[in-house]
């Protein structure tokens, strides 16, 4: 596939075979690497270091002196948030670059990474005010007391990140840990380690202190897991799937570290008859298919109401036949590949359950071409709800229709599921849009629109779809603990 820009993607290979442990480009101490993956030809990118348990203690020390005997301890609250800031500016700076390394790094297209960085500058930004915003309060007590909380940082802080938002999810977890006054082990995502490098360099030039920020690369089973068991580090958040949420819970007990989790989902995006039709169209289709299904909030569950659903199903078919789906880094691109083999292969196995338990395929459903890992915009018809593609989380571009019949019934079917993160709603009906967005169990509704996600409002999920909130100040609860103090007056 032809090369969409005019200069290739740097890659940070230099960058690529080390680990960012206090403020130094170290070699792992194992000398261990792996492979990263361009996903749109297969081929590798670059070899990357494998931090092991000796690499993280050393990060975690790194964090912990810098915490509690170098300058960011010590730091005002309003010189965090001017380095935050200065952050920030680097990243717009290096904008264009970044976006160009996260395309090749995922697949995500050109113009979806540009999106994002322009949401990472956002939320550094948006955090960078709020550091010295932090606040106690004085409360009033019984007797001759002074009693006042303070809102003191939490620690050293290891955080787990995601490969389908790489540069954002970064964000969502830097932001409000670092205007907090927390020190970070961050291990990306082994598919997509090479943009979190890049950021690691823009903080160093931005001048973080040594140890505040470290980046470890490896796999989740060994570097991942020796950051949860650190008994140094104070709280985990991770960004992923349930059942690795869940080995992470177990691991942690063991130093009772706080953990926040943001996890899977399996949206229930419904459309009733009386909305604007050709607006929930094109908002289902976004739903689902922006960034190829990969995305934790994917409308994979499209309930429509019966009345309409044959008319609504055949002009969804009719987009997903003219997606253009191609290279990345082509600024015309719709739709890149999946991220790797792994998850291509899983995604045509569901398509394959899916027509195996007796569901129709509409449209899609295939692999395109024979190098990079394409998967068709895939539309089932005809499902039930026992049926793996209706219940499990595919995070691929796999949609399936389910007819319903009135508010109530749907809400309940909406509901059927472990998961609760996200929903979508159409209607024209302002009062039914409020009684579903009251009684569907999900931590974001949109109403009329989708995907629509801030730096300054709450972000998390009900039930198996994770514990905590990112995002706005709810977030900043996760980075503090809260101390209360009480003094005795005299007179």
């Amino acid at each position: 596939m032809a090369q969409g820009l005019e200069t290739a993607p740097r890659v940070p290979t230099d960058l690529a075979s080390r680990l960012l442990i206090d403020n130094e480009w170290v070699s792992p101490k194992g000398g261990d690497s792996f492979d990263t993956y361009n996903p749109a030809t297969g081929e590798v990118i670059a070899s990357v270091a494998a931090a092991s348990a000796d690499d993280v203690d050393r990060a975690v020390r790194a964090a912990r002196r810098a915490l509690e005997t170098g300058p960011w301890g010590s730091m005002d609250a309003a010189e965090r948030g001017k380095l935050m800031y200065d952050l920030a500016d680097l990243i717009e700076r290096d904008a264009e670059a970044l976006a160009q390394l996260e395309s090749l790094n995922c697949g995500k297209t050109i113009r979806d990474a540009r999106g994002d960085l322009n949401g990472v500058i956002y939320t550094l930004r948006y955090y960078a005010g709020w550091a010295d915003k932090i606040e106690g309060r004085t409360v009033p007590v019984r007797g001759n007391f002074l009693s006042y909380t303070l809102r003191q940082p939490i620690g050293v802080v290891g955080q787990i990140i995601p490969w389908n938002f790489p540069l954002l999810m970064l964000a969502w977890k830097w932001g409000p840990a670092l205007a907090c006054g927390n020190t970070i082990v961050l291990k990306p995502a082994e598919q997509t380690p090479l943009t979190a490098l890049k950021l690691g360099e823009l903080a160093i030039e931005a001048g973080f202190p040594a140890g505040v920020i470290n980046i470890l690369n490896g796999m989740g089973e060994t570097t991942g897991d020796a950051i949860v068991r650190h008994p140094d580090v104070d709280k985990i958040a991770f960004t992923g799937h349930v059942d690795t949420a869940k080995i992470i819970q177990k691991n942690a007990a063991d130093t009772l570290k706080r953990v926040t989790t943001e996890l899977g989902g399996k949206s229930p995006n419904v459309i009733f008859a009386d909305a604007d039709l050709d607006e929930a169209v094109a908002g289902a289709f976004h739903a689902i298919y922006f960034h190829g299904g990969q995305c934790c909030t994917a409308g994979s569950r499209l309930f429509v109401e019966r009345s309409i659903r044959d008319e609504f199903v055949e002009r969804l078919a009719e987009r997903a036949k003219v997606r253009k789906i191609g290279d990345p880094l082509d600024p015309d691109t719709e739709q890149g590949p999946q991220v790797s083999q792994e998850q291509m292969d899983k995604i045509l196995g569901y398509v394959e359950s899916g027509q195996k338990q007796g569901a129709r395929v509409v449209s899609g459903g295939k692999r395109i071409g024979g190098s990079g890992f394409y998967v068709e915009p895939t539309i089932f018809d005809d499902a039930r709800e026992d049926m793996d593609i209706v219940r499990d989380e595919i995070f691929g571009p796999v949609v399936t229709v389910l007819p319903f019949n009135d508010v109530d019934e749907v809400v309940e079917r909406a509901n059927r599921t472990h998961y609760g993160l996200a929903a979508g709603v159409w209607t024209k009906d302002i009062d039914k849009a409020h009684l579903y967005a009251k009684k569907v169990k999900a931590g974001t509704v949109w109403v009329n629109c989708y995907h629509v996600v801030e730096p300054t409002t709450p972000f998390g999920g009900f039930k198996m779809s994770g514990q905590g909130r990112e995002n706005g100040e709810a977030a900043l609860e996760h980075y503090t603990e809260l101390k209360t103090v009480t003094v005795k007056l005299h007179g």
